[in-house]
């Protein structure tokens, strides 16, 4: 892994130096007694790579880390300034996607969660999807002083996010309610010509120069106002971090469409709506409580009291479906909503971590009742409430082609 991360030049596949292949496996192994047999020596910008990895990688913590340790040694341990200093140096040695993944081991290896909740350690870290939930989780025991400068954080990872992912998704989704009203008798003032001139080509009379317009295609006035109706029922448990910050931010800016009417529900035990958060993601962010349980029953009871309009009603599930409730009560209400017309889509994550750990005996059971479970990438997302907006078939990804999936939860 961490010589993918050292090379500074080279493509995967590209046939190095050989000099260069002996600095980066040196740069692998660490210490002397791992770098035997590479005969080379680090110096410089090098030699501060390698105490930035020792560090992290070469710490005492057991398991793998334990085997390494003989070569490397180092660790952070509890000191702030110490981590701070460090997250400098991996900021000047290495490019932010690294940084990320070096600053999430970190996390994880190094038990350094807690030093998360000084401002100044917040304002040093670079910020990503992972570490933000991370923040989330913390969220409860952050102390006051803190706050504000997780906010910012939070902030500007949402903000990003929504610049990547807003244009996209207003595009697709616009289109598909256009699609979805449309109407083949409208009045006069609402035909859509450029439609109606290609259903009906087949009706061109050369003779007289024109078409003959059988079949006229339009937007029906009533049309203009709310459309459909989009409730989006997130699992806010651990291991759904990811899940429920991309759901919070597509949850703002389906609700900034004038065509939808959003409601965004996050659940573990309890159910709580947080629709009226929707104008701020980052106020939706931190109404959740990552952790706790799961009674997906009780969530669906929620979303199925709110349904007005079954039939121009989209329900979005996102869990992994590690249900603590009622399964048979679950799999009712599934098929209750179904019958009465709601496009019911279930997601086993909304993130981009690959292929994730879910309840494969409960995927089943909807699968069964026409609702499949499926993880869905971001960039897909908007494709998926295209398709289930126009009630036609959802674009699921094809699992051979998924990345390998986690371990179970």
């Amino acid at each position: 892994m961490t010589g993918q991360k050292v090379g500074e030049t080279g493509g995967v596949g590209e046939v190095l130096p050989e000099g260069e292949r002996l600095r980066r496996w040196r740069l692998v192994l660490g210490g002397d007694r791992g770098a035997e047999g590479t005969g080379v020596s680090l110096s410089g910008r090098d030699l501060a790579m390698d105490k930035a990895l020792a560090a992290l990688y070469g710490g005492r913590d057991g398991g793998d880390g334990q085997a390494r340790g003989a070569r490397r040694q180092g660790g952070l341990g509890g000191s702030a300034p110490d981590v701070a200093r460090w997250l400098g140096d991996i900021r000047t040695y290495f490019p932010t996607s690294v940084v990320q993944v070096m600053q999430r081991d970190a996390i994880e290896r190094l038990g350094l969660a807690a030093l998360l909740l000084e401002p100044e350690m917040l304002e040093a870290v670079e910020a990503d999807v992972h570490l933000v939930g991370t923040l989330l989780s913390l969220n409860k025991a952050m102390p006051e002083t803190t706050k504000e400068t997780a906010r910012a954080v939070v902030r500007k990872v949402v903000e990003e996010l929504e610049k990547k992912l807003a244009a996209k998704t207003r595009q697709t989704v616009t289109g598909a309610l256009d699609r979805s009203a449309r109407v083949n008798r409208p009045r006069h003032q609402d035909i859509d010509w450029n439609r109606t001139i290609a259903a009906n080509l087949k009706n061109y009379l050369p003779e007289y120069r024109t078409v003959v317009p059988e079949k006229l295609i339009g937007y029906g006035r009533a049309a203009r106002g709310v459309k459909k109706d989009v409730v989006l029922c997130i699992d806010q448990s651990g291991s759904m971090a990811a899940s429920v910050v991309y759901a919070s931010v597509f949850g703002a800016v389906l609700a900034s469409m004038r065509s939808l009417a959003t409601r965004l529900v996050v659940f573990d035990t309890s159910v709580v709506d947080l629709t009226d958060q929707l104008d701020d993601p980052v106020d939706v962010l931190f109404g959740t409580r990552l952790g706790g349980g799961t009674d997906i029953n009780r969530a669906l009871a929620y979303c199925q009291s709110k349904i007005t309009r079954p039939s121009e009603t989209v329900v979005v599930l996102i869990s992994d479906l590690y249900e603590g409730g009622i399964k048979d009560e679950m799999l009712k209400r599934v098929a209750a909503m179904k019958a009465a017309g709601v496009q019911f889509v279930t997601l086993l994550a909304l993130s981009d971590e690959g292929a994730p750990a879910y309840d494969h005996e409960h995927a089943a059971a909807l699968a069964a009742l026409g609702a499949p479970a499926f993880a869905c990438t971001p960039d897909l997302f908007p494709e998926i409430m295209a398709a289930a907006i126009e009630k036609r078939p959802l674009p699921v990804p094809d699992p051979e082609t998924a990345p390998a999936g986690r371990g179970p939860r």
